[in-house]
């Protein structure tokens, strides 16, 4: 299935081509997808390319997971670009395929980065004796998170530009499909616009806590732009952040006091905290000028 994505560009800038493969390092047929882009690649006698390996986790769940040896492929793409990150990526993927080693047991991530060069970087804990988030840990978050928002549902998904293939299809498939994306021009849209996309589609998926997480950077470094401001006070109600909701939303209603949707999530916030009378001016008046909120 081939369907439309918006591409982010994270860290690194290279001329040409980028190929994402958004995959579990766990599914076969991520591994068999990455052979057979390899083979599709081949010869390729157009743009130059760069292949990025993205994070997707098949079952977060899982007791035995795998968000530490993404957290490691994805520290490596950002200390050493696409070149260490292949590295790294088939000494994980030779570790669990071939050896039948436990991919989530530390020793065994930290043998692998100690190869690649990245043990201090890839480590668990600080000097002292509270443990500190490990590097990475923050970035392959968000990464999930825009492969959630991107509608990535699949292991592997590859993705270039605006468009995606799904599945691990055969290398004439990727073939074809790489040709057709190497012939577009995508529309390169600000990274603060990108994000902001991101969070309003977790949002539409009902992930306020992830779109919460994708806002950060924008509430700290645009706190003053009311777009931002909006899905913040969007994301807090649907966080069931009802103090938060409505300390953003009385700002946003004072500020304009025409703006009927703000008005109406400002009146449902506060009818939510049991604000009865309160509320129910701030839903008329929204009725008023929107009747659509009448109903």
């Amino acid at each position: 299935m081939r369907h439309l994505l918006t591409n982010r560009q994270l860290s690194h800038t290279v001329p040409g081509m980028r190929i994402e493969i958004w995959a579990d390092v766990v599914s076969g047929w991520a591994h068999v997808g990455k052979r057979r882009l390899e083979k599709a690649l081949a010869g390729w006698q157009g743009e130059a390319v760069e292949v990025v390996w993205r994070p997707y986790q098949i079952d977060p769940s899982a007791p035995a997971g795998t968000l530490e040896a993404h957290r490691l492929i994805a520290l490596a793409y950002e200390k050493g670009g696409a070149e260490l990150q292949s590295r790294v990526l088939e000494r994980v993927l030779h570790a669990h395929f071939v050896e039948v080693r436990d991919i989530s047991d530390p020793a065994v991530l930290t043998e692998i980065a100690t190869e690649a060069g990245l043990a201090e970087e890839a480590g668990h804990t600080g000097s002292g004796a509270a443990p500190q988030t490990p590097p990475g840990a923050e970035l392959t978050r968000e990464l999930l998170l825009i492969g959630k928002a991107k509608g990535v549902h699949t292991s592997p998904t590859i993705v270039v530009g605006d468009l995606a293939l799904e599945g691990a299809q055969p290398p004439e498939a990727i073939r074809a499909f790489l040709e057709e994306a190497s012939e577009r021009t995508p529309r390169r849209l600000p990274a603060e616009v990108e994000r902001l996309r991101h969070a309003e589609s977790l949002l539409d998926q009902r992930d306020p806590l992830g779109a919460l997480t994708l806002l950060r950077p924008l509430m700290r470094e645009h706190g003053d732009d009311r777009g931002v401001r909006m899905l913040a006070a969007r994301a807090y109600f649907g966080s069931a952040q009802l103090n938060r909701a409505r300390t953003a939303l009385e700002s946003l209603v004072s500020e304009s006091p025409d703006d009927s949707y703000a008005r109406h999530l400002l009146g449902r916030t506060l009818q939510r905290q049991g604000r009865h009378e309160e509320a129910a001016t701030h839903l008329a008046l929204a009725a008023t000028m929107t009747p659509d909120y009448a109903t």
